[in-house]
C-alpha cells in the first residue's frame, strides 16, 4: 500500500517552503497538481535553490500528474489504483496548502475510506498569514472560502454571517478576485453595514499590501484592484 502526503508549498516567497516539502517532493513517486506548467516551474527552482543541500539531481524532472477541480472525479480512479500499487504520491496546489479552496477533498475521503495512508505536510496558508496580521481578535474565527458568484447568494452569506456575530463575536475571512473586489465590498457594505475590515493583497510576494479600514474606505481606495486579496472582516461587539 502506497501512501498521500498533502504539501503544501509557498503563497509566493520560495523561502517559506519547509525543509519537509522539499525532501518529500523530491522522493515521492509523481505529484499531482492543478497545473503541470506551473508546479514544474516551482519544482525546478527548488532543485535550482536547494539541490546541492539535499544531495538532488540537477536533471531530475518530477511525474506530474494533473489534477483539478473539472478532472478529480475522473482522475480518482487512475490516482487510487497507483495508491494501492504502493505509489508514494504528493498533493499540491498552485499555492498554500492544498484543499483548502482548491480540489483534493473527494481523495482524501477516498483514501480514508479504503485505509490508504495520509499525511499533512503542512506551511504557508494565505488566510492564516492574513489573520495574524490583521490586528483583528484570532481566538474564535470563520473561514468562508470565495464567496458565491451570484449577488443574492452572495448577499444571503453576509447577512448570515452578520447574524452569526451576534451571538458568537468572531472574525470572518474570505478570498477574493480582483475583479469580484468592489462589487463584494458594495454587497458586504450592503448586509454588514460599513464595518472594519483588512485587505491583504499579494502577500509574501514583492508588492504585499496589508490595509486595514472600513468598507467605504477601501471601495475609494481599491479602485483598480490587482492581485489576489483576502479579505479579514470584523464587527463591532454589541
Amino acid at each position: 500500500m502506497g501512501s498521500l502526503s498533502l504539501v503544501a508549498t509557498p503563497i509566493g516567497n520560495l523561502e517559506d517552503i519547509t525543509i519537509r516539502a522539499i525532501k518529500t517532493l523530491i522522493s515521492v513517486d509523481a505529484i499531482l497538481c492543478e497545473d503541470t506548467r506551473k508546479s514544474g516551474i516551482l519544482i525546478a527552482e527548488i532543485i535550482r535553490k536547494y539541490g546541492e543541500v539535499f544531495d538532488c539531481n540537477y536533471d531530475w524532472k518530477p511525474t506530474l500528474i494533473s489534477y483539478y477541480e473539472e478532472n478529480e472525479y475522473k482522475k480518482l480512479p487512475e490516482i487510487i489504483h497507483l495508491l494501492q500499487e504502493g505509489k508514494h504520491l504528493a498533493l499540491i496546489s498552485d499555492s498554500g496548502t492544498p484543499l483548502i479552496s482548491d480540489p483534493g477533498y473527494f481523495l482524501v475521503s477516498e483514501c480514508i475510506k479504503r485505509k490508504i495512508p495520509v499525511e499533512s505536510i503542512p506551511g504557508p496558508s494565505a488566510f492564516i498569514s492574513a489573520l495574524t496580521i490583521s490586528g483583528f481578535p484570532v481566538d474564535k474565527f470563520f473561514f468562508l472560502g470565495y464567496p458565491p458568484d451570484k449577488e443574492s447568494s452572495r448577499r444571503i452569506l453576509f447577512k448570515k454571517v452578520h447574524s452569526i456575530h451576534t451571538y458568537m463575536h468572531s472574525t470572518f475571512i474570505f478570498y477574493c478576485a480582483p475583479h469580484k473586489l468592489i462589487r463584494t465590498l458594495h454587497d458586504l457594505k450592503s448586509e454588514c453595514g460599513n464595518t472594519s475590515l483588512g485587505i491583504m493583497r499579494e502577500l509574501t510576494k514583492v508588492h504585499e499590501e496589508c490595509w486595514i479600514g472600513t468598507i467605504n474606505d477601501a471601495i475609494q481606495k481599491f479602485t483598480h484592484p490587482k492581485g489576489e486579496f483576502v479579505l479579514v472582516v470584523r464587527f463591532k461587539d454589541t
